[in-house]
């Protein structure tokens, strides 16, 4: 029996050695091909041929392959998490049913990626260097069946719990037989129980490809339709800046530079009545930027600044609604991963959405920044006394760190490299200055490690993104937005009135959606009532992004509680009320940016 036990573990370690070493090579390799891109282009008049579509292709397999790996981590975004096993006979009937559900849906798609690749092999598309496309796509399915088993073994954790589940994919078997599913009177039962399971701890591309799933079958569609569309989004020219951000940013946090950065606004800001607190906001919206999630600020940035806080003299319920809040504070500034899938769905130009949400992001850290001021000041934190030397000193030891945003802005705005080639200049910064400048990192110890990490995110968000896109396209098929249009019209004609409604339907989308599935799945919806009411598309983008950025921290269900709660071992209940004032703070931001359109078209305006 120990034999046979060990021939399983070793297995499984060759799986996870083979899954590590194919998608970090493929997230280095999107790095590396646009940068040899930006040096061939220097000597020959064109470029590497169908570097492009290569750097688009990896990003699926980087997608899929991470997202096994997210599934193998525990890792994939959900709302609430499914209970450890063994917690009584309700967990384990609950967590029988959510891995079920999810074995069932991630099956289906998985069948509908086979279909869709040998369909592609019929077509006979090539990439560089005579790679059929079709083995690429393969990944779809591989990564799908990988998910779903995964998540079943992990969740179902006892014997009986796994037979149960092992079941549940008979469902849609039996469900492809019915000859008139349009009259079956099923299709609502499906999306109740599905609701309820991502309610359980259903994670959240599971909940929206098992609900794109039920509405095709409902309209005779084909399940490949997804991931049809989740190979459309793969190869869009700007999602490869999604990974290439992220893992810039991760390579940034897990070197030096926080505890640089915390030192340097430290040394400037330390002189004001919670001046720590201030450069908890700075070190946040840093790094929320890059990653993306203001979920992974809290949970990577949380250990350094709570500590640190209340060591500083502030109350623990006071760090706990800062940090909850500064956590999504962030996601206006570039090299912002949600406004780059933002401008990708609405089909904007990025530049101009950057600079539309410069200001307002300044605006929003102003108006946490002056409340955490007077709040100090009131509450008698003492200050530090300002010395020169110090902040000299604490700004040439950060001088590195501080041009980060001169390499992603410069290049960006000075039309110097494309925005993908910024994203992989920015990854190649970040590998010199933490790998060969500081040697915080170990190119031998840490690479792979922190690549590894990087991809796990990576592929918890864009498999959500893949999927969400069948969702997405269903119901623009289905002529949704029109009918909401019609809907909207018949009860509102003024703009503004139309405006704050639009804000309390993103502040409950922002409660219950991450941000990037929210873009993908609602945009499209929303955008043709904005063009109706005759709001500055570019004005609607900063405050669709603004509002989710409130909902994530919306009592009872915001994300940033649910995380805060976890991370800073505090009851649900007291995070909610340290969260009010800051939530009260970023609501009177939103409703400046809604109904003040000069803050996001003042900067566009002087440089473009």
């Amino acid at each position: 029996m120990k034999q046979v036990e060990g021939v399983e573990t070793a297995g499984r370690g060759r799986l996870k050695r083979w899954e590590d070493a194919v998608s970090v090579t493929a997230l280095l390799l999107m790095a590396v091909i646009p940068l040899a891109e930006i040096l061939i282009r220097k000597v020959y008049t064109r470029g590497i041929p169908g570097a492009a579509l290569w750097v688009q292709h990896l990003v699926l397999l980087v997608g899929f392959l991470g997202a096994a790996l997210a599934a193998r981590e525990g890792e994939l975004l959900s709302l609430t998490a499914p209970g450890k096993s063994g917690e009584g006979l309700k967990q384990r009937i609950r967590n029988t049913f959510v891995a079920g559900t999810l074995l069932a849906i991630s099956l289906s798609l998985a069948w509908g990626g086979w279909v869709f690749a040998l369909a592609e092999r019929e077509g006979g598309r090539m990439l560089a260097l005579g790679v059929p496309v079709w083995i690429i796509e393969m990944v779809i399915p591989l990564g799908l069946v990988l998910v779903g088993l995964r998540f079943w073994w992990q969740t179902a954790a006892k014997l009986p719990e796994r037979l149960i589940a092992a079941v549940f994919p008979v469902i849609p078997w039996l469900l492809s037989l019915h000859e008139a599913p349009d009259e079956s009177g099923l299709t609502w039962p499906l999306i109740t129980l599905i609701v309820v399971a991502t309610a359980l701890g259903l994670p959240i591309f599971a909940a929206l490809g098992g609900l794109a799933a039920v509405l095709l079958w409902q309209n005779y569609d084909p399940i490949s339709a997804i991931a049809l569309e989740a190979y459309n989004l793969s190869i869009k020219p700007m999602l490869p800046t999604i990974p290439l951000f992220t893992l810039a940013g991760f390579i940034l946090a897990e070197g030096g530079t926080p505890k640089r950065l915390v030192a340097l606004f430290r040394a400037f800001f330390g002189w004001l009545p919670g001046g720590v607190a201030v450069v908890a906001i700075f070190v946040c919206a840093f790094f929320t930027s890059f990653t993306g999630g203001s979920g992974v600020t809290i949970l990577a940035m949380g250990g350094l600044m709570f500590p640190m806080l209340t060591q500083d003299g502030q109350t623990q319920r006071f760090t706990t609604g800062l940090l909850t809040s500064a956590g999504s504070l962030g996601l206006l500034f570039p090299p912002s991963l949600a406004i780059i899938l933002y401008a990708m769905v609405a089909e904007l130009d990025v530049k101009h959405l950057f600079l539309a949400g410069m200001t307002p992001g300044v605006l929003e850290i102003t108006m946490v920044a002056l409340f955490v001021y007077f709040s100090s000041r009131k509450s008698g934190i003492q200050k530090q006394a300002f010395i020169w030397r110090d902040a000299v000193r604490a700004l040439w030891d950060a001088k590195w760190e501080t041009a980060i945003p001169l390499v992603v802005l410069g290049s960006i705005l000075g039309g110097l490299t494309t925005l993908v080639e910024a994203a992989a200049l920015t990854v190649l910064y970040a590998f010199f200055l933490e790998f060969i400048i500081r040697r915080d990192l170990s190119v031998r110890r840490d690479l792979v490690r922190v690549a590894g990490k990087a991809s796990v995110l990576i592929g918890a968000v864009l498999i959500i993104l893949g999927i969400a896109l069948g969702l997405t396209n269903y119901l623009v098929f289905a002529d949704i937005p029109g009918q909401a249009l019609e809907k909207v019209q018949a009860v509102v004609a003024e703009p503004l009135v139309f405006l704050l409604m639009f804000n309390l339907f993103l502040i409950l989308v922002g409660c219950v959606m991450d941000i990037f599935s929210a873009v993908v799945v609602v945009v499209p919806l929303v955008a043709p009532l904005g063009q109706h009411y005759g709001i500055d598309p570019y004005h609607m983008g900063i405050i669709f992004l603004v509002n989710l950025e409130l909902g994530y921290m919306t009592p009872p269900v915001g994300m940033n509680l649910f995380l805060a709660s976890h991370r800073f071992r505090v009851s649900l209940p007291e995070v909610y009320r340290a969260a009010l004032p800051f939530l009260a703070i970023r609501a009177g931001a939103v409703l400046l940016v809604t109904y003040v359109p000069y803050l996001t078209s003042f900067l566009p305006a002087i440089f473009l």
